[in-house]
This record gives C-alpha cells, structure tokens and sequence, in this order.
C-alpha cells in the first residue's frame, strides 16, 4: 500500500508537496493512473489516482472515501523535555504516533540540557510514523514553551507530574477514570527541580510513580503514553 499524508485536501484533486512528489515518482516510480491511498490526519483515510506524475507537484484525484475514523474514545496530551541526545527525543515521537498519542509539547525545564528542537524535523518524524502505523489522525505538535509558562495555561481533565523525588505519590492505575482528557508533565535528565514539582502541584497537578526503576526520559514518557492507552482500551 502506497500511503500518502494530504492534511488540507478539500475536494477531489490534491497536489503533493515537493519532498512527497519526489518520493511518489522518484523513488515509488508510480505513473500516471496508478492508485494510492491518502490520509488527512484529521479520520479520513481515501483512495486516489496519479493524474500529473510531475516530479515536483504531482496530482492526484480522490477517487472514494475509503473510511472516516471516528475519533478516540480519550485524549493524550504529553508535556516532555527534549533530551540531550536528540535521537532519544525522536525516538519517543516515533514511537508515542505508534502507540497513540493526541499532543505533544516539548518544555524547557530549569535542568534541560537542551533548549531547542527543531519542529519540521520533529513534524516529519511524526507523519513518517502516522504512514508507517496507518494513522486516521496525526498528533498535534506544540512549539517549545517554558515549563511554568505551560503549567499557568495548561487545561486538562486529569493532570499529572510524574517525577522522582520522595513523596506520596500514586500509579497512573490508582482511582483511574477512562476516556478523559489527560496531560501529562514529564521532567529532563536530572528530573523537575524542587521548586517546579511545587509549581505544579499548586495548579493542580497530581504527582504520579511510572514504577519502582529509574527511567531515561523517553522511556518514561512511552511509559506514560502506553497506560494511559492500555487503561482506555
């Protein structure tokens, strides 16, 4: 199956974007009437033919509308700190678009390391990962935002920190309620700061454990992207 990301096809034709052209002909070597399937990211999952195989901009013309996925029964906002090693950090977005994630936002925390990702890259990764795991939606990725400048605006039904300092703190599992809304803050290398997991605690964050290991960022943001998944299923 020759699967295509089309996020703003309204109507019956479509042009691919330069890097999809190139792929679609190039690489694909499909011609003129050879059928491939679209998705828009947003449920829609059609069939299409090649009209123009131009290399740039080829064309394509919806045929049907395959199928209109309805959307998830929750909501999976994930707030992570880019790690050092930015392959780690790519390698949760991958992933998380596999599993099932709605949002992403990456936030800057007084003990990041790294201070800056770089959106389209991170955009790519993430629509290679909707194609790939055949994906109605694609998740929403935010720009880069301050740790408290996100906490003071952020809205959830259910908003959790998971960190590892020593204090009461509860499973995701623990008086779970299925399809919400959730956020989830998760820290950098070196964990939030004392007085950022205060921070949030006072805007109504609940402080969660992912287990008894210590766990590499990515991990446990995955981690935290699986139950939440496993727990509305």
């Amino acid at each position: 199956m020759h699967l295509f990301y089309t996020p703003h096809i309204i109507g019956e034709a479509y042009q691919l974007d330069e890097e999809e052209s190139k792929h679609c002909t190039r690489v694909l070597r499909l011609k003129i009437g050879d059928q491939v399937h679209l998705i828009d990211g947003k449920g829609g999952f059609f069939l299409a033919e090649i009209i123009s195989d131009h290399p740039k901009k080829t064309t394509l013309r919806v045929i049907s509308v395959e199928r209109e996925y309805s959307k998830r029964n929750h909501y999976l906002h994930i707030a992570v700190a880019p790690t050092k090693n930015i392959d780690r950090f790519e390698w949760f977005l991958e992933k998380a678009t596999e599993i099932g994630i709605d949002e992403i936002t990456p936030i800057i925390c007084e003990r990041s390391e790294r201070k800056e990702i770089k959106t389209d890259r991170s955009n790519k990764i993430i629509t290679s990962a909707v194609k790939q795991s055949l994906k109605a939606y694609h998740p929403k990725l935010n720009h880069q935002i301050t740790f408290k400048e996100f906490v003071k605006q952020a809205f959830a039904d259910v908003k959790y920190i998971a960190h590892c300092d020593e204090m009461d703190k509860q499973s995701i599992s623990s008086g779970f309620i299925p399809h919400q809304n959730y956020l989830i803050l998760i820290g950098p290398e070196g964990d939030f700061s004392p007085s950022e997991i205060e921070y949030a605690l006072q805007n109504g964050f609940v402080p969660i454990t992912l287990g008894s290991s210590r766990l590499r960022t990515e991990t446990a943001a995955l981690q935290a992207c699986f139950e939440i998944n496993y727990l509305n299923r």
